[in-house]
């Protein structure tokens, strides 16, 4: 490894482009279109590409989470919540990264969108050779039906680390509290 204080600009933003964030809101940019949104990282990171090459893409990785394409050129306001969830994944997939990082994905989500966005979070993991999958979450339902690997923190250390079968097992009591309740609320 290397210290992220000791790389130059030029290594820090190759680094960077390594993940993808989905964040807990959308995060779109309002003033953009659908497809100018998932274009964005391309133009500010793959200068290379020409602009029919960056809407091509674009218009591919928002095809990949189930987009219709005449969706492309609304704004995000004129679109559904569900909507924006999969404008914000195919933007965190623009540069086809080999870390995705997931911010309480459904936070706040119905239930009906919640199953959606946990199976568009497995199709993505499982279409994608290589890719490392990691979501932030309190919901432990959805940890348990998406994750191969979990690990509970507490105070900023890892509590537990395992499978859901090993959360399931533990005899720590704040993990039995959380999966009791976890599971109560699912």
């Amino acid at each position: 490894g290397k210290k992220l204080s000791s790389m130059s600009n030029d290594e820090l933003t190759a680094f960077r482009q390594k993940f993808g964030v989905l964040f807990q809101s959308a995060a779109l940019f309002d003033d953009m279109t659908v497809l100018e949104n998932v274009s964005f990282p391309l133009i500010e990171h793959r200068r290379e590409m020409r602009p029919a090459q960056v809407i091509s893409v674009a218009e591919e990785k928002l095809t990949q989470v189930g987009l219709d394409k005449k969706h492309f050129g609304k704004l995000p306001s004129q679109i559904s919540g569900g909507m924006q969830k999969r404008t914000g994944l195919a933007r965190a997939l623009a540069l086809d990264p080999e870390i995705l990082i997931y911010d309480e994905p459904t936070t706040g989500l119905d239930p009906i969108l919640t199953e959606m966005v946990d199976n568009l979070i497995l199709e993505t993991h499982k279409s994608r050779k290589g890719l490392t999958s990691i979501m932030v979450s309190h919901d432990l339902a959805a940890a348990f039906r998406i994750a191969d690997h979990i690990a509970m923190l507490d105070a900023g250390q890892v509590l537990l680390s395992g499978t859901a079968e090993d959360f399931f097992k533990s005899d720590i009591e704040l993990v039995k509290r959380f999966v009791s309740k976890g599971m109560k609320h699912s």
